[in-house]
């Protein structure tokens, strides 16, 4: 880590008075950075490249408010534009942005937006917390939201995770500390960002197709670090996290902390003995080390989740939070649907619910958590390879149910790595498909066995999104569980 001499100026005005600004993308935050703008005395014109009912809907709304909107093949760069804020999926290679270069406007997203709203109504601003990765983010924010208020600390969970990040900061009353997600395309756009602390929960290649390489997406998941001004949460059994933390430029004092399913070492966060204990924010790092809370504090108990743990306790500790709030912040905390969801034990057999893991990496860490297991998988690989997920699992794998669109690239996998575990490969797309799924996944599991729907894909290819295919899983399982009964 490199020190710098501090953090960024708060601003003691918008600056945005006047000022003609086209927001890219008529999303949540888009909408969300269209409002604010407008209220600050923006000229605001919105671009997106729908036409739908949902968009000329959102539309109307926004006229009422003196937000101009281009729908469709309007979605251009409006001329005399001075500065362009983009939703994250926008692409940096959109011809939009091109326009922008070409002119010489600045583009950046609406967390960039946000850090230079802070501290608009004159309060002091709230601090970040903010946490990146390839896995594991939600949760984590959530935890440490949970922690926060369990210290007495008024707070939200923010950014990535659903609600507008900019509609937080303008906040009245504001809050105390924010506990802030951040995602790859955001950071890649916010380049003024300075979190009073960070983490990067884990690496692993994913939307390669948006930065154009491992080390862009590095690159951008590394921002989470610049300016911090207390810890640099990282990763201890992810290398690529510490280096991350080495090359961050950071307030001098920060220190880097990481987390360890192991025995935590100095400056780290760990487990011993089932407890998660804390030899970073003590008196004596040498000698001491704090007791937070238990592993069945934390719901689920699986080893990313404790993870996950660790590193929200890491932030909050950062933050000054007491050992008890960890503790009682954990113990309320509940995960979100479809995230290793326990759906219902049927036969003996327990049905699980993670939905959420799709990629590889997601889907390793739901699968290291069941042994013997049997597993339904499958979507859109957004390029994604399998050999290594595979080959860490084979030895757990009781069978194997594949459904989606890029199937046989697993079926390859376990060709080479996993021949002798049974493989099903259902050939079908239709509504039934996750239905025939759980009966073949039934057929091959014996009691005892865990069935976890872990896709380690997307889900467009047969299902609008990851929620709903987590749905008809679960509905699957509870039509299973009916006709159990009824025997």
């Amino acid at each position: 880590m490199t020190p710098i001499s501090g953090g960024s100026a708060v601003p003691a005005r918008s600056g945005f008075a006047g000022r003609r600004i086209t927001v890219a993308g008529l999303g949540v935050s888009g909408e969300s950075a269209a409002r604010a703008l407008a209220g600050l005395g923006a000229e605001v014109t919105v671009v997106d490249g729908g036409d739908g009912e949902r968009q000329r809907t959102t539309a109307a709304e926004l006229a009422a408010a003196g937000v101009e909107t281009r729908l469709g093949d309007g979605a251009t760069l409006p001329k005399g534009t001075e500065l362009v804020v983009t939703s994250p999926g926008w692409r940096p290679d959109s011809p939009l942005f091109a326009a922008a270069a070409a002119n010489s406007v600045e583009v950046v997203g609406d967390v960039e937006i946000a850090w230079r709203l802070r501290g608009l109504n004159g309060e002091r601003p709230a601090p970040w917390l903010a946490v990146t990765g390839t896995n594991g983010k939600t949760t984590t924010v959530r935890m440490l939201a949970a922690v926060l208020e369990a210290a007495g600390l008024r707070t939200a969970a923010v950014g990535n995770i659903g609600d507008p990040i900019i509609d937080a900061v303008l906040a009245d009353p504001p809050y105390d500390v924010l506990a802030v997600e951040l995602s790859s395309y955001q950071l890649h756009w916010a380049p003024s960002v300075r979190p009073h602390s960070g983490a990067v929960l884990n690496l692993a290649p994913d939307h390669l197709d948006w930065h154009g390489s491992m080390a862009a997406y590095a690159a951008a998941k590394g921002r989470v670090y610049e300016g911090n001004e207390v810890a640099c949460v990282y990763n201890a059994a992810d290398p690529a996290t510490e280096a991350l933390v080495r090359e961050a430029d950071v307030v001098a004092g920060c220190r880097a902390v990481g987390f360890t399913l192991g025995t935590p070492g100095l400056s780290q966060l760990g487990v011993v003995d089932g407890i998660l204990a804390d030899r970073a924010f003590v008196p004596d790092r040498r000698e001491q080390a704090q007791e937070l809370a238990e592993i069945t504090d934390v719901d689920p108990p699986a080893p990313h989740n404790i993870a996950n743990a660790l590193a929200a306790a890491a932030l909050a500790r950062a933050y000054g939070v007491p050992p008890h709030a960890v503790r009682d912040g954990l113990r309320a905390f509940r995960p979100d649907p479809h995230r290793v969801e326990r759906v219902a034990e049927v036969g003996g057999v327990t049905y699980v619910d993670d939905s959420k893991a799709t990629n590889p990496h997601a889907a390793a860490a739901s699968l290291a958590a069941y042994d013997p297991v049997v597993w339904i998988a499958g979507g859109l690989a957004k390029g994604a390879t399998f050999d290594d997920l595979v080959a860490t699992a084979a030895g757990r794998l009781r069978g194997v149910v594949l459904i989606g669109a890029d199937r046989g690239l697993i079926a390859e996998a376990l060709t080479r790595h996993a021949p002798d575990v049974p493989v099903v490969d259902l050939d079908r797309t239709d509504t039934g498909a996750m239905a025939a799924a759980v009966r073949e996944a039934t057929r091959l599991a014996r009691p005892g066995d865990t069935v976890l729907m872990a896709p380690a894909c997307a889900s467009m290819d047969m299902f609008t999104n990851y929620n709903v295919r987590g749905d008809v899983f679960a509905a699957a399982v509870h039509v299973l569980a009916a006709g159990q009964d009824e025997q």
